[in-house]
């Protein structure tokens, strides 16, 4: 990786001349300024965050990208997140990606680049990230919300395990014909492991696991999208008895493009979520479901944030003895609502 010495052989000017376009980049003049950048540009190089944590600096700033606020879920996991963080005067940065690896490692840049002290991150697929290698290669501060990854400092739900026991709900009901309905598993690790939590559940009682349904969360036409498989699934005589919704918001979704297909949710089909939303206890029938403790992910994943840093002994460097336990993961229990969305299949019931 490039240092501030390599930076200043290529722009042509002094160490100092660097250090001050990172620092109080108005004292230099317009051109100087622009040498510099582009030479830093060309190198990849970012200010060390080690180098501020031997200078004492701290910017009270928390770095924060989930994929959206359009999911609920992620705004729960927020107000967790802020009531850790309450009191003790840090801010928070908040950028959300919609899933986009490409968007995940410009927001990390972003917030990087605004001197934060650490990071929470949701990330599309945290096992397999080259982003949080080279995060902790940077010795940066970093925490992983919701990501399953059992390897990487993260707090989450046991997601296999989870969607394996509401399925299993869904299977003791007396179904047979389950389909999980999902967005893209490439673009989630979390959908990937609930999907192997549907076939561990569904190999445990000797079915055979079916493909996924999967829909793109962007689209428009979901709606239109899940008639259409529904009438197919009809055509071919093969329309399932229950539905695994790989979240809540995808499930409220499914369950209106069913109602507009003259199907009764659960006289016809029976519908299982993921997240544990409030508002599905507000519906009729209200909606069954694998909750997750949302609030609580992100209050425990701010938490040990924060004494990551403060182990650390300043912003997103290494300096010290920290707990080990921090850098491993936290799996929270969850639980399972049994709403009136799930029912036995039509022609098994008393």
């Amino acid at each position: 990786m490039a240092d501030i010495r390599d930076v200043a052989q290529r722009a042509g000017c002094s160490i100092a001349t660097v250090s001050r376009a990172i620092n109080s980049p108005h004292l230099l003049r317009p051109e100087t300024l622009a040498k510099v950048q582009a030479a830093a540009a060309e190198l990849k190089f970012r200010p060390n965050a080690l180098g501020r944590q031997l200078r004492g600096e701290r910017t009270g700033l928390i770095g924060v990208m989930l994929p959206t606020l359009g999911n609920p879920v992620f705004a729960d996991c927020l107000e967790g997140i802020e009531a850790a963080i309450d009191g003790t005067g840090r801010r928070l940065l908040l950028v959300t990606t919609q899933y986009d690896p490409e968007r995940e490692r410009n927001a990390i840049e972003t917030l990087l680049q605004q001197r934060v002290d650490g990071l929470l991150l949701t990330l599309a697929d945290a096992e397999h990230s080259a982003l949080i290698d080279d995060l902790a290669a940077e010795g940066v501060a970093c925490q992983l919300v919701y990501n399953d990854a059992p390897e990487r400092p993260c707090v989450s739900v046991d997601n296999r395990a989870a969607a394996a026991q509401g399925v299993a709900m869904l299977i003791e009901a007396g179904h047979r014909d389950i389909v999980m309905v999902t967005g893209a598993l490439h673009a989630s690790d979390r959908a990937k492991r609930r999907y192997l939590g549907y076939g561990d559940a569904m190999q445990a009682a000797g079915l055979t696991p079916l493909p996924a349904f999967e829909i793109d969360f962007n689209s428009g036409a979901r709606g239109e999208r899940v008639r259409e498989w529904l009438a197919q699934r009809e055509r071919d005589g093969a329309r399932p008895t229950a539905l695994f919704c790989s979240n809540d918001l995808l499930a409220l979704g499914v369950m209106r493009a069913l109602r507009e297909a003259g199907l009764r949710v659960p006289d016809d089909i029976s519908v299982l979520g993921f997240d544990g939303l409030a508002v599905g206890e507000l519906l009729s029938p209200t909606l069954a479901t694998v909750v997750q403790p949302s609030v609580d992910i992100g209050r425990h994943a701010a938490q040990r944030l924060l004494a990551q840093i403060d182990a650390r002994g300043g912003p997103a460097g290494v300096s010290g003895s920290h707990d080990a336990a921090l850098g491993r993961a936290l799996i929270l229990p969850h639980e399972i609502r049994r709403g009136g969305t799930v029912a036995p299949p039509p022609g098994k019931r008393g």
